[in-house]
């Protein structure tokens, strides 16, 4: 597997417990919520901003 499959599936671990049990539910209304929390978490996970060190001196691209 690519390294993105791979970091995605540990997103999915890591995910809230309560949406990981929730996909299993029963009920509609608790597994879509449940669907949109493990995605919302992967999604946040893979696409927030890297932090970037205030000390750090900014640097020309050219």
């Amino acid at each position: 597997m690519g390294i993105i499959v791979e970091r995605i599936a540990e997103l999915i671990e890591d995910a809230p417990g309560w949406a990981l049990v929730g996909l299993t539910v029963p009920q509609e209304g608790l597994r879509e919520a449940a669907r949109h929390e493990v995605a919302q978490h992967v999604y946040t996970a893979l696409y927030r901003a890297i932090p970037t060190d205030g000390a750090q001196l900014a640097l020309p691209l050219a």
